[in-house]
């Protein structure tokens, strides 16, 4: 059944694509590694478009909206320096004593933490599905589909481009890289679910 949705405004929804945007140019002008880069935020140069072209018909509740915009941002600055290499991650690898760079780790975590919601919010509002465990359940099982495709893809990377590809991958020597994304994408998942559950349904108010 269709929601009533409460969406964010049009001033505050420019706003938001306009931080994206800036988030594509400043990363995209000072990356280490051009194609690496566009590697990384293929994601947002496809999404973008697509929520503003489908606003008027699939306007996004305003929870939804604003982590779409921190994905974007988590991957725009993963894309500049490499996972391997992002600052913040170097200073959170000497702040914990820790043998790698993690930010690779957080931004799977972000991997399933967001999409959670969207995949949420589309089984809510055109399948008659209603707030509950099948409604989760479905939504941790879409969003490790998600995870393991990007594995797919890191794979086909490997394959064809072999070291260059190494950038991308960003496995750090880590042979268990593959497991620990996919894991921690689960992670992100069903913690989002526990966090936004109820400020999710409220955004989603049934249309009378």
């Amino acid at each position: 059944m269709e929601h009533e949705v409460r969406g964010v405004g049009r001033t505050e929804g420019w706003v938001l694509a306009g931080v994206v945007v800036a988030a594509l140019v400043v990363t995209g002008v000072l990356a280490r590694s051009p194609g690496t880069w566009l590697l990384e935020v293929v994601w947002v140069l496809i999404g973008l478009p697509l929520v503003v072209v489908l606003h008027k018909r699939f306007p996004l509740t305003r929870l939804l909206t604003w982590l779409l915009v921190l994905h974007a941002l988590v991957l725009c600055y993963g894309g500049q320096y490499t996972y391997a290499e992002t600052p913040l991650g170097e200073w959170a690898q000497e702040l914990f004593g820790t043998q790698r760079n993690n930010y690779d780790r957080f931004a799977h975590v972000v991997q399933g933490f967001v999409p959670a919601v969207a995949v949420r919010e589309v089984l809510l509002r055109r399948t008659p599905l209603r707030p509950g465990g099948w409604t989760g359940f479905l939504t941790v099982c879409v969003c490790l589909t998600i995870s393991a495709c990007f594995e797919f893809v890191e794979w086909f990377s490997a394959l064809a481009l072999g070291s260059g590809a190494d950038d991308f991958l960003g496995t750090q020597g880590d042979q268990w890289d593959t497991q620990w994304d996919m894991f921690l994408c689960l992670c992100g998942a069903i913690v989002s679910l526990l966090v936004w559950r109820r400020i999710h349904d409220r955004q989603l108010q049934r249309s009378i």
